[in-house]
């Protein structure tokens, strides 16, 4: 991000507090309903020296990396399989349009009857949101694979598998990527309601427990720590696939 950037978005953050604080100054709401930065701050602060806010972070953070990493393990799978073997595709195609209109929220009660009430059924909720657009940006990187390349695969007596490896999997990269970066999004975003089911800890649990005490300088906080960390990683994320990719211009990273 260039300091032209940088520049613009402190502003908007600092015009965006001024309003916050001066709504709150006025009692235009009630600090029940939307306590002061000052009171958000305080809590913060109090977090950080605790090192509570730490604790819920990491284990936020691993609970994201391991549905986002089993998601696209899955994802790459299946649209490897509808490439290589496309005889199969009916076997699942039509299924995975079919939980792609489901939402994952409906299903955890499901989940619950199924696996209890433990990691699995939390990590199930994150890889639920985050597959399906990994899914089907590997399976269009695939498929708009040009079809003069696979023709010079054919020529050089390339296998199917040996074409999908050479030719396809390499034209298809920025389309995956992109489709993880989206699916890395959702995961954090499904964070709150997969810790939301009996947890004990990190950030979703944070959030609920403030909401049950009636904290909602908690809350925000919650919030604005999920937002700061999931940006973060987003922007950690992009500046790898943009070294991947040599030049984020051309990639859209930006």
């Amino acid at each position: 991000m260039n300091s032209s950037k940088i520049k613009k978005t402190s502003i908007s953050a600092i015009i965006l507090i001024a309003i916050w604080a001066i709504v709150t100054k006025m009692e235009f709401v009630s600090s029940y309903i939307l306590p002061s930065p000052e009171k958000v701050l305080d809590s913060l602060i109090k977090m950080i020296l605790s090192g509570e806010i730490f604790e819920d972070i990491y284990i936020s953070y691993i609970r994201v990396l391991k549905g986002f990493f089993i998601a696209t393990l899955f994802a790459f799978i299946l649209a490897m399989v509808r490439v290589i073997f496309p005889k199969y595709n009916d076997y699942y195609e039509n299924i995975v349009q079919f939980l792609k209109n489901v939402p994952p929220l409906s299903l955890i009660s499901l989940l619950i009857l199924w696996f209890g009430i433990g990691e699995t059924t939390k990590i199930g909720i994150i890889v639920l949101t985050s597959f399906f657009p990994i899914y089907l940006n590997t399976v269009k990187g695939f498929i708009s694979c040009d079809k003069k390349l696979l023709e010079v695969g054919k020529v050089y007596g390339y296998s199917k598998s040996r074409s999908f490896f050479k030719i396809r999997l390499p034209y298809a990269m920025s389309d995956i990527l992109v489709g993880m970066r989206i699916g890395l999004g959702y995961s954090w975003r499904s964070i709150i309601s997969a810790e939301m089911i009996a947890a004990s800890s990190g950030l979703g649990h944070m959030i609920l427990f403030a909401q049950q005490m009636s904290r909602t300088d908690k809350v925000i906080v919650g919030i604005l720590v999920i937002g700061v960390v999931g940006y973060i990683t987003d922007r950690l994320f992009a500046l790898i696939i943009d070294k991947a990719l040599k030049g984020s211009d051309k990639n859209g990273w930006n």
